[in-house]
């Protein structure tokens, strides 16, 4: 019998050990989350999605001393920062997926769309029937906690229109930013990791109009990645 082993096999079963211990911790809803479960996705990592309750202090403070999401432990340490945990992932055995250059246009276009995108989502995600409000108790600690950083929800649920206005005019400058499908600067970049993430807290969203390279991006990035839009469910 040969005693020559295939390359291809010997990462493969690397990836496979590195996966059987790797658990992420999140909430659904989560933009940042968004960003750590995808380069998971893009790598073709495998791992245990955990949705954390919302009022669940005591299991991220044990692991990380705070309360945040995401946070991954992958079986010697625990890490935070969604961007850290991109690193480390696609920094594992393999071809490495994050490569190409950002564009301070995208960077830009996050930042201008984040202040109407969080008015509409917010009050939305704690309407929503997401894991992470599974109970009363941690539903009303959401909406308590973000109504002091928002404000009332229902003033800004009342004022949808206006924020839905704004967002479709900032989405059809987005469109001629997008050269793929496959990666909006035509090459993965860390843009790609943040604009997915944005993308998809948008789509709880009902009334946004995207155009159709912004469309197709977002699909796209939701397969690659793994991580499901929440068209069905918007409001």
């Amino acid at each position: 019998m040969s005693g020559h082993v295939n390359r291809a096999t010997v990462l493969a079963a690397l990836h496979l050990s590195d996966s059987i211990f790797m658990k992420l911790f999140v909430y659904d809803h989560c933009p940042f989350c968004v960003k750590a479960r995808t380069i998971f996705g893009l790598k073709g990592i495998a791992f245990d999605l955990v949705i954390l309750l919302n009022d669940d202090e005591a299991t991220p403070v044990s692991m990380i001393g705070k309360k945040m999401t995401p946070i991954l432990n992958d079986g010697e340490r625990c890490i935070a920062e969604s961007m850290d945990i991109v690193a480390h992932i696609d920094g594992l055995p393999g071809a490495k997926m994050i490569t190409g250059p950002d564009n301070p246009s995208v960077a830009q276009w996050i930042s201008e769309a984040c202040g109407p995108l969080f008015s509409l989502a917010l009050p939305r995600w704690a309407a929503s029937d997401f894991k992470e409000f599974s109970t009363p108790a941690a539903r009303a600690y959401f909406t308590r906690n973000k109504e002091r950083m928002l404000g009332n929800f229902e003033e800004h649920m009342a004022a949808t229109p206006d924020y839905v206005t704004t967002l479709n005019r900032h989405l059809l400058a987005l469109g001629p930013l997008i050269k793929s499908p496959e990666a909006v600067n035509g090459e993965l970049s860390e843009d790609d990791i943040h604009l997915f993430a944005t993308l998809r807290s948008l789509s709880i969203v009902r009334g946004i109009e995207y155009p159709p390279a912004v469309d197709a991006y977002r699909i796209r990035m939701a397969q690659r990645a793994g991580v499901d839009l929440h068209d069905a469910i918007a409001i």
